[in-house]
């Protein structure tokens, strides 16, 4: 039932506005009750938040398995970036609603979000920064600049991607992550 409240939110969020949706078409959409949908999410604030908070918890998850099993630096950066430009795609009306509606987050909300994206990218930060290190990575480019560049990337996706385009969402992860490592490889 979770599940289809937050479906129903997703497409609602996604057509008309998160500040122009009831609680009440979001519960006739999904076909449920207030007290079921209140039953799982308190305010339409903590169904915004939830929308987001599985996709930050999963690519977090992966990030973690990622960096966990090892490997050269570059292909650990590789695996990451691919991962996250493809859960991206996966959960594309999800980030597009989110990045849309975030500032519409209460400021608790909204520094708990902060404070999860900056551990992410302080966790991919610290590859380039391992990757400098090696001599597998220019070091003429900031740090944040390099983390800066493949995040807008990924921000950007809804802006351009869509699943019915001729590029899988694979694809497109390794064509995007081989753009990146193109730019921040050494010779």
């Amino acid at each position: 039932m979770a599940d289809d409240v937050t479906r129903a939110a997703v497409d609602l969020f996604a057509a008309q506005g998160y500040a122009n949706t009831s609680v009440q078409q979001i519960v006739e959409a999904a076909g449920v009750t207030k007290g079921a949908m209140y039953h799982y999410f308190r305010s339409k604030d903590d169904l915004l938040f939830g929308i987001y908070d599985r996709l930050l918890s999963l690519q977090k998850q992966h990030l973690d398995d990622i960096v966990a099993r090892g490997g050269a630096v570059v292909d650990v950066v590789r695996a990451v970036c691919v991962d996250v430009i493809e859960t991206s795609i996966e959960f594309l009306p999800e980030g597009t609603v989110f990045f849309r509606s975030s500032h519409m987050l209460s400021a608790p909300r909204q520094q708990e979000v902060t404070r999860r994206r900056r551990a992410y990218h302080d966790t991919f930060a610290a590859l380039i920064e391992r990757g400098r290190a090696e001599g597998v990575f220019r070091s003429d480019i900031p740090v944040p600049v390099v983390v800066a560049h493949f995040f807008s990337d990924v921000h950007y996706l809804s802006h351009w991607y869509s699943p019915e385009g001729p590029e899988s969402g694979t694809l497109v992860a390794e064509q995007l992550t081989e753009l990146f490592l193109a730019g921040i490889t050494t010779g």
